[in-house]
């Protein structure tokens, strides 16, 4: 069985559990960890789990809100740590005693009862990855803090039952916001973040090849609502509104079961 659950999502940071099960043995991955550490011990124990169960942590890119206390609750607990070269270089190459291991694209990486293949994104990072996971039943694919899809993205999310999938914001309100001019051109660019419209083509794109579920994630507190992504979604996965899961920014969201 595989099933993930949001812990945070957004600017004020994004923290996602990844859990397999092999018989009765649980494997648990953060993707990400762009809290402060005791709130990640906060939102662990509402996802029903020990900073201890963590087996694993991946580090999409070097953004504070995605890698927080990553360094310091991996010391801590002794947990591995898999980033980019570019992500570890873009940190300053800090010593993490051993736990370091480095992700490469098209790379998989095998942990406990979960098999992750990390992919590259067009984003301003210095070697951002996202990801596709798999329990050998099902399949998901974690999306969150791009500019567009490459092709080369597409084919890593084709078979994904299940995304996790950025709708950052809505153009209308980025344009009206009180973001400064290059701001805006950072987040609506290329290379920024992806507008609820361009996420629904993604689910579009994905929906003949297995797709099944979406969970919207990493909208914008200020350029984005909750009805809107479920509104663009909804339409590309001809479902209804309330069938199109949302990742609360502060709270996350349940478990979802792939």
């Amino acid at each position: 069985m595989l099933r993930f659950k949001s812990l945070g999502s957004g600017s004020s940071g994004n923290a996602t559990v990844l859990q397999g099960r092999d018989g009765t043995s649980l494997t648990h991955v953060l993707v990400d960890c762009g809290l402060g550490i005791r709130q990640l011990e906060k939102r662990l124990g509402t996802a029903g789990m020990l900073p201890d169960q963590v087996d694993a942590i991946f580090i999409t890119h070097e953004h504070a809100d995605h890698i927080g206390c990553a360094r310091q609750f991996a010391l801590r607990e002794r947990i591995p740590v898999w980033m980019s070269h570019g992500t570890y270089a873009a940190i300053g190459e800090p010593d993490f005693q051993g736990l370091l291991r480095i992700a490469c694209d098209g790379q998989a990486m095998e942990i406990g009862a979960l098999r992750i293949t990390p992919f590259t994104v067009p984003h301003d990072a210095r070697e951002p990855l996202q990801l596709s996971c798999t329990d050998g039943a099902t399949r998901l694919g974690v999306l969150t803090d791009l500019g567009h899809a490459s092709s080369h993205v597409l084919q890593h999310l084709s078979g994904c039952g299940t995304l996790l999938l950025e709708c950052n914001h809505d153009p209308a309100m980025l344009a009206a916001s009180s973001y400064p001019p290059f701001l805006k051109r950072r987040v609506g660019g290329a290379w920024g973040h992806l507008a609820n419209e361009a996420a629904a083509e993604i689910a579009q794109a994905m929906l003949p090849l297995g797709l099944k579920q979406v969970m919207a994630a990493h909208l914008s507190e200020q350029n984005n609502r909750p009805e809107l992504a479920r509104r663009a979604l909804s339409a590309a996965l001809g479902c209804g509104d309330a069938d199109v899961l949302v990742a609360d920014g502060p709270s996350g969201g349940a478990w979802v079961t792939c």
